[in-house]
């Protein structure tokens, strides 16, 4: 799950999250972690313009600070960046940042990529906006290099070039999990092409098989044959009837009936969900974290 508190969009924040603060995610970690959630994640962004602060509001949490801080109360459940815009730092900054994270994590990082879309962070930052897409391409192969196994990465490339830098403390894994975000259509030829895993951004489930179809179909011609891990955000959920208006999209009822609707994306191809559930309060947000993991995630 994405967790609340440290992104705040009027898109899909509760009204609690704005007094809420690091107690409150202390104990959300927790109880994804003993609850058998597969990861917790968090955004990236460097600065809001004015224009967009009142959607996107202008509280954002630095990633690498908040899973670092989340890594050391939990002992189980992975730390994704959902995403990281990579672009707007260079590889060797990211690899170091993030390479420490699952050196002290014991190897929980999934590196979660995007290409970003605020044009004002890009700008503020001397990164080109215009060519994003062409930055983040290169910033995947880079990064690859700078959190493998080598002390000393190389890469040669056309925006990025840097060798005979050694970087310690390596990544606890031999390969950190890189998934790329995003449904474009460039997105998701990345996503084919060099993610291990792919993070859609929007996609309702009636969309997904044409988005997973074309992936397929991507990383055959590209002749990649390692897995991929699909992921799918779910509409909104409340587990067990809720008494109060949780909005028409979001889906409730019982554990069975929970599950039934949610098979659904593991028939068309999804191997991981990620999920947000409605909620008043942070105790009843962990209440329904742990009904969740404990009567509809077993029936999956």
């Amino acid at each position: 799950m994405q967790l609340p508190v440290q992104s705040q969009s009027t898109l899909y924040a509760e009204a609690w999250e704005a007094d809420a603060g690091p107690d409150d995610l202390v104990e959300i970690a927790r109880t994804a972690d003993r609850s058998g959630f597969a990861y917790v994640a968090s955004c990236d962004h460097v600065a809001i313009p004015r224009r967009l602060a009142a959607a996107m509001s202008t509280i954002w949490y630095d990633p690498v600070a908040t899973l670092a801080f989340l890594a050391g109360v939990t002992e189980r459940v992975r730390l994704l960046s959902h995403v990281a815009v990579v672009g707007l730092r260079h590889p060797l900054l990211t690899a170091k940042q993030y390479a420490t994270l699952d050196h002290l994590s014991g190897g929980r990082l999934i590196l979660g990529v995007g290409a970003g879309h605020v044009q004002e962070e890009f700008e503020a930052l001397g990164v080109d906006f215009v060519r994003r897409g062409a930055v983040l391409d290169e910033s995947i192969d880079a990064l690859r290099a700078a959190l493998g196994p080598d002390e000393f990465p190389s890469h040669h490339g056309k925006l990025y070039d840097f060798e005979g830098l050694g970087q310690r403390p390596r990544p606890a894994q031999e390969r950190v999990p890189l998934w790329v975000g995003g449904s474009s259509p460039a997105a998701v030829r990345r996503a084919a092409v060099k993610g291990d895993g792919w993070l859609p951004q929007g996609d309702p489930r009636e969309r997904l098989p044409e988005q997973i179809a074309r992936i397929e179909r991507l990383r055959e011609d590209a002749g990649v044959d390692e897995p991929l891990t699909v992921g799918a955000i779910t509409e909104p959920l409340y587990v067990g009837e809720p008494g109060w208006d949780v909005g028409r999209r979001t889906l409730t009822g019982s554990p069975e009936a929970l599950a039934e609707s949610l098979r659904a994306y593991q028939a068309m191809g999804v191997d991981q969900i990620q999920v947000r559930f409605r909620s008043r309060s942070r105790a009843e947000l962990t209440d329904q974290m742990e009904a969740f993991g404990t009567e509809v995630a077993v029936l999956l």
